[in-house]
């Protein structure tokens, strides 16, 4: 198997310099997905499907390091969700750089300083993560890809848990597990924190703290589990999304990603729902936001189960942009089928 491997790693430097050449990215989300699906349908078990694929996402990192290292943007510090979903979706052979928020993910994609990020886009019980929304929109960045990253919340301290005066989390974790700190610890404050790992340096550095984080949190900065699995609902799972700057082109099993702003008259949003509704187009995911222009006035966010590039898509599109002030796809990208 290492010999296969290291013969595999020779061609891979081969093609690596074939894409510089060519100028062809080195990250392809379809192809990576094909890759791992024929992977996954040769499997005979007793493995999983989830172990065949991080054992090859694992080999592709290793690939792109030989072909040209990835550097990927990821909220920080190191621990936080966003870099475990970076891990479990590229791998650990890619290069990682961690930044103060979300924006900021989006800003270094964007500049060119990363060649993708990873940014946190809706939660299985707290729903849409809304400064995701507001950075995709202040910033020109392709979706590119998306990964469905099991979340499962612990609570680290280094003192016992009587002692707990403060816990430290992301606003958004603390919403996944508010029933189980009222009940565990309903006289503790919960103090919000920029991410989950940065909660738990928190933790670690002040007497009477805890932090509400993953265990590979705790594990790589030294705060021990006091309760593991504390999240409100079983099955708890985000949705990631992988940006850069090339479009993906489509698989056959593809998602878009778009926002609009509605036309001031009657009916505006039926008639652009309609549009997709008329072309067979189901759409997954839809949330409203502030536009920051005037009171009242909002940008909607949607999620449409077909590629831009479909027929059927782009008459839905020009059908529904007859209807809008202003409609923008942040793009196109192969839907998730597993959980990582």
């Amino acid at each position: 198997m290492v010999a296969l491997l290291a013969e595999r790693a020779r061609l891979v430097v081969e093609v690596g310099q074939a894409k510089r050449h060519e100028q062809v990215p080195v990250y392809a989300p379809s192809r990576e997905r094909a890759v791992i699906e024929r992977a996954v349908a040769r499997n005979p078990g007793p493995l999983g499907a989830r172990t065949i694929e991080a054992v090859f996402r694992e080999i592709m990192s290793g690939s792109f390091a030989l072909e040209r290292p990835l550097r990927v943007a990821a909220l920080g510090p190191e621990g936080s969700f966003s870099h475990l979903a970076t891990v479990r979706h590229f791998g650990s052979s890619v290069e990682t750089a961690f930044v103060p928020s979300i924006e900021d993910v989006v800003v270094e994609v964007a500049a060119g300083r990363c060649d993708h990020g990873l940014v946190p886009y809706e939660n299985s019980s707290a729903g849409s993560i809304h400064e995701t929304l507001d950075a995709l929109l202040a910033q020109q960045v392709s979706i590119r890809s998306e990964a469905l990253v099991a979340v499962r919340l612990a609570l680290l301290s280094n003192c016992a848990p009587s002692d707990i005066r403060r816990v430290y989390s992301k606003p958004q974790a603390f919403a996944q597990c508010r029933q189980w700190c009222a009940r565990v610890l309903p006289h503790a404050e919960l103090v919000p924190e920029a991410s989950t790992s940065a909660a738990v340096i928190r933790a670690r550095d002040e007497p009477g703290s805890a932090a509400i984080a993953s265990e590979f949190a705790g594990k790589l900065h030294g705060v021990r589990t006091l309760f593991d699995g504390i999240e409100d609902r079983a099955g708890n799972v985000t949705r990631f999304l992988v940006i850069g700057r090339e479009s993906a082109p489509p698989t056959g099993n593809d998602k878009t990603t778009m926002w609009f702003a509605l036309s001031d008259r009657a009916g505006a949003l039926v008639n652009v729902l309609d549009a997709f509704r008329r072309e067979g187009i189901n759409l997954s995911h839809i949330e409203k936001r502030p536009s920051g222009d005037a009171h009242w006035d909002y940008l909607f966010f949607i999620d449409a189960l077909a590629h831009q590039e479909d027929a059927a898509m782009q008459r839905a599109l020009s059908d529904a942009r007859s209807h809008c002030a202003r409609l923008s796809v942040l793009g196109s990208y192969p839907r998730a089928e597993r959980v990582l």
